[in-house]
């Protein structure tokens, strides 16, 4: 007897969902560091911004490449 396989459409909106959160709070912890060292241009939501997006792709691509049992 085969262990019953996940629902993908749930599969996948958790990655979207946590896609989504990760970059978010990203970009919402660097809002704070700007407001906190009230610097002119909005660099720390920049950076962390671009690193929840790597560390999203990050998360889905390993989600996507690890073996199917």
């Amino acid at each position: 007897m085969q262990p019953k396989q996940p629902n993908p459409f749930l599969k996948y909106s958790n990655l979207a969902l946590q896609m989504g959160v990760t970059i978010g709070l990203g970009a919402w912890g660097g809002n704070k560091l700007d407001q906190h060292y009230k610097n002119s241009t909005p660099v720390f939501t920049i950076v962390l911004s671009l690193l929840g997006i790597a560390a999203a792709l990050y998360l889905v691509l390993k989600d996507f490449i690890k073996p199917q049992k």
